[in-house]
C-alpha cells in the first residue's frame, strides 16, 4: 500500500491523512507501527504555533515523554516539501533522531526542506499530506497557548489525539 491514510481523532474534530510510502518508505512504516500499537491515543498536540505548525505524537496530558522506538534515518531528501498540509517527523537537532512525533505545516515552510546532507541543512522528512480536516489543523492553530514547564506554545486547553487508526 504506496498511499495508506490514518485517521487522528482529537478532541476537537477528526484529520484524515495520506501517507506517501513511496518517498519515505522507512519513515510511514515507522509511522504505522506506532499506530498499530495505539501508541498515539491520549497523546497531545503539545506545541501550537499559527503561522509555522502543530506538534504532537509524543507527550501525554500531563506533559510526561512516552517512551519511544528507536528513531528512523532521515528520509527529507526525497523531494517532498514542507508546505502548508503536509505532516513531517519532528526531531532533534541530530537529523537522524525522529521517533514518533511528528507535526502539520500551516504554513509553506520550505526552510524545512533538505538542502544538503550536512547537520544544519538536512531537514524535516514530509511523509504526507492532509487530505480531510484542513478546518480542525486550523481550528487547532488558532487555540491559546501557554508555557508549561522548559515548553513553550502548549497549548493553555490540551488539543488530545484520542486514536489514530488506519481508514
Amino acid at each position: 500500500m504506496s498511499s495508506p491514510q490514518v485517521r487522528i481523532t482529537t478532541n476537537k474534530g477528526d484529520i484524515t491523512l495520506e501517507l506517501d510510502a513511496k518517498a519515505a518508505p522507512e519513515t510511514v512504516a515507522n509511522f504505522l507501527q506506532y499506530v498499530a500499537d495505539d501508541f498515539y491515543s491520549g497523546t497531545i498536540f503539545h506545541r501550537v504555533i499559527n503561522g509555522f505548525m502543530i506538534q504532537g505524537g509524543g507527550l501525554t496530558e500531563d506533559m510526561s515523554q512516552k517512551p519511544t522506538r528507536a528513531p528512523v534515518q532521515n528520509e527529507a531528501d526525497n523531494g517532498l516539501s514542507n508546505t502548508t498540509g503536509t505532516v513531517a517527523m519532528a526531531r532533534t537537532n541530530d537529523p537522524h533522531s525522529a521517533t514518533a512525533q511528528f507535526f502539520i505545516n500551516v504554513s509553506d515552510n520550505l526552510f524545512l526542506d533538505h538542502r544538503a546532507k550536512t547537520a544544519d541543512a538536512w531537514g524535516y522528512c514530509v511523509f504526507g499530506r492532509v487530505v480531510a480536516g484542513m478546518e480542525v489543523v486550523n481550528a487547532i492553530k488558532g487555540v491559546a497557548t501557554t508555557r508549561s514547564g522548559y515548553m513553550q506554545d502548549v497549548p493553555a486547553e490540551a488539543v488530545i489525539m484520542t486514536s489514530v487508526t488506519l481508514v
